[in-house]
């Protein structure tokens, strides 16, 4: 159980190098457990969802080489994997992205990479990695 939805908490958004950054935009969250529900009725089964690069404060994202307009230092993006429960099985980035592409076209921002998606709620589309 998520303290901020079913599935998610906000301490798996925050910022890596341990400053405390947990604030994360709502619109993010819903998006987030919206697809967790998608894949585990499409699917029926099971999913959860990993954050595996949630907010970053300012310093952090400059440490790592992230933009300077990153969504991430806003609490409005996630780099995340989805996994099936019973069997830890990733579902594959592309119908991940192709979700999000269908749900959201117009204003979201979505990367695309071979281990992960990237969705954050910036408002505007934007569309970057392999496709």
């Amino acid at each position: 159980m998520g303290d901020l939805t079913k599935n998610l908490s906000r301490h798996e958004f925050e910022c890596e190098c341990g400053c405390g950054f947990d604030t994360v935009d709502f619109l993010l969250v819903d998006w987030l457990q919206k697809a967790v529900e998608h894949f585990s009725c499409e699917f029926s089964q099971d999913v959860y969802v990993v954050i595996t690069g949630g907010n970053r404060c300012p310093e952090h994202n400059e440490v790592i080489g992230g933009s300077a307009n990153s969504q991430h230092i806003y609490g409005r993006a996630a780099d995340h994997k989805f996994y099936f429960k019973d069997s830890k099985q990733q579902i594959d980035p592309e119908i991940v992205a192709e979700y999000y592409e269908e749900e959201y076209p117009n204003i979201c921002g979505l990367g695309r990479y071979h281990n992960r998606t990237h969705i954050d709620c910036r408002g505007s589309a934007a569309r970057w990695g392999k496709s």
